[in-house]
């Protein structure tokens, strides 16, 4: 099922990138990874993502600074965030920023590509 979507995953840790990419390919995604916020910012990604999956603790700019960064340059993409640490949830809910879902890692690849599925259908 090929579909003109981009997903764009930014995520610190090499194995979650890799696995994340070959997920989402199988479901028949353009994917595109990127390892930090400054990388993915300093990219086309911004301007070509259908939805962003991004970590929320990583090195330099979190995932959650990523998202204000993109709001304060009116970019306003679906965003999905992950985490490894469960105190991040907290966080991410007590600012002012709306993402559509928030999985704890390991997550159901199941429940993420369904999350993805409405998404796309949303605002398409």
């Amino acid at each position: 099922m090929s579909q003109p979507f981009i997903i764009s995953v930014v995520d610190d840790d090499e194995s979650v990138r890799n696995a994340l990419d070959s997920l989402l390919r199988s479901n028949g995604y353009t994917v595109r990874v990127y390892a930090t916020a400054e990388e993915f910012l300093s990219s086309n990604g911004p301007q070509t993502t259908s939805c962003l999956i991004s970590d929320v603790q990583m090195p330099g700019l979190s995932g959650i600074q990523l998202y204000e960064e993109l709001s304060a340059r009116g970019i306003h993409l679906p965003v999905i965030f992950i985490s490894g640490y469960l105190d991040s949830l907290p966080q991410a809910s007590a600012t002012t920023l709306k993402p559509i879902a928030f999985f704890p890692k390991p997550f159901p690849c199941g429940e993420l590509i369904a999350c993805i599925e409405g998404i796309l259908v949303r605002h398409a």
